[in-house]
């Protein structure tokens, strides 16, 4: 894990792989105890969540390619079952 200290107002910068296109700035938008507030600076087509989002969106995602992967199997079946039919 990368580790930065930053001050109120100060940003971290993310960047793409190309030139350092720049993909994500986080800023330090308020410290308070026990609290910080960011703020993000993020291309159109980069999504961020909330950890605990983000986790229940993998895993619906992950439930969704099974369900998927299932399917395109079943329909393999039937096709093979089909020919000896």
């Amino acid at each position: 894990m990368l580790v930065f200290t930053r001050k109120s107002s100060e940003s971290v910068v993310l960047g793409g792989p190309c030139d350092f296109e720049r993909m994500l700035k986080i800023t330090v938008l308020e410290i308070s105890p026990g609290r910080v507030k960011l703020g993000f600076d993020v291309c159109e087509d980069v999504p961020v969540h909330r950890w605990e989002v983000w986790q229940r969106i993998r895993v619906a995602g992950a439930r969704d390619n099974q369900a998927e992967k299932h399917s395109a199997l079943e329909a393999r079946r039937c096709a093979f079952m089909g020919v000896f039919w």
